[in-house]
């Protein structure tokens, strides 16, 4: 795999107790240059395990660097083959050395143990996780479903109105077991025009929650329905009222693994039984 880059940065180092380091990275496609104003900054015998293993990855990657000081290049890292002596020196094959300056430099700079000036392990970012298109795999690794063993997801109906202005606030009502709506003021949910008890919300054993019309015209995304189960987005119509409904996508049933496995398009894994993830929750 190769990596096309296009960079162009100014750097500065900070050294404790010493001048700072100015540099310039600049380069396009597989190739970059590094010009320094102190070339054996990276070159002492602390910083040597750094340089090596900056060495290997970006040669993993295609890409040679090139450090150079006064124009002169002392030493390519990366995709590069050192020749069998350099190696005896640098303890790699991804280390070419420039010439007699580049070697110089190098023995100078570990005969007067120049302080570390890179970042240690505990500093460097994770890897990225591998494959880098996981939806592209025909087995998943992942444990996550939609089956949320706490029924939790904070279920909602959000009330939509046909003009908004900037700023307006839509009223939301959280779900509970047995919500009411209608007209009558004892109702869970009031809103004017409809009937007193219009429609009543229940969750079941399923971890699903259902309308059902109880008098009066209930529609789900149009359709009149007696009894429908919500999924996230769907639009309910109770009267002249369009309400939304919005559960968060990890306990969502709508989809296996919430849509995130395989895509719109791409082929669906199944996932566990609910009465399964229900018995092995805490």
């Amino acid at each position: 795999m190769t990596v096309l880059v296009d960079a162009d940065l100014e750097v500065t180092l900070d050294r404790p107790g010493e001048a700072s380091v100015h540099g310039r990275l600049r380069g396009s496609a597989s190739r970059l240059t590094l010009e320094l104003d102190d070339p054996g900054v990276f070159a002492g015998a602390a910083d040597a395990a750094a340089v090596r293993g900056i060495a290997e990855v970006l040669a993993a990657q295609g890409i040679v660097l090139s450090v150079e000081s006064g124009g002169e290049r002392l030493v390519s890292l990366g995709a590069v083959a050192a020749p069998w002596w350099q190696r005896r020196l640098t303890g790699t094959r991804r280390i070419r050395l420039g010439g007699l300056r580049g070697a110089w430099t190098s023995a100078r700079s570990r005969s007067r143990s120049t302080p570390s000036v890179l970042p240690g392990a505990g500093l460097t970012p994770p890897g990225t996780l591998w494959p880098l298109l996981p939806t592209m795999r025909r087995r998943s690794r992942r444990p996550t479903t939609t089956h949320d063993p706490s029924r939790g997801g904070d279920p909602r109906l959000v009330l939509t109105r046909e003009t908004a202005l900037p700023g307006d606030r839509r009223p939301v009502f959280r779900l509970v077991d047995g919500m009411t709506l209608g007209s009558d003021p004892g109702c869970s949910v009031v809103l004017a025009g409809l009937e007193p008890l219009h429609a009543r919300i229940r969750h079941d054993d399923r971890d699903e929650w259902v309308v059902d019309a109880v008098a009066g015209v209930t529609r789900v995304h149009g359709a009149v329905v007696a009894s429908q189960i919500l999924r996230t987005g769907a639009r309910l119509d109770l009267g002249p009222h369009r309400l939304a409904y919005v559960r968060e996508e990890y306990a969502d049933h709508g989809r296996p693994f919430g849509g995130r496995i395989g895509g719109e398009a791409g082929r669906q894994l199944p996932q566990p039984p609910r009465a399964a993830v229900q018995r092995d929750s805490p």
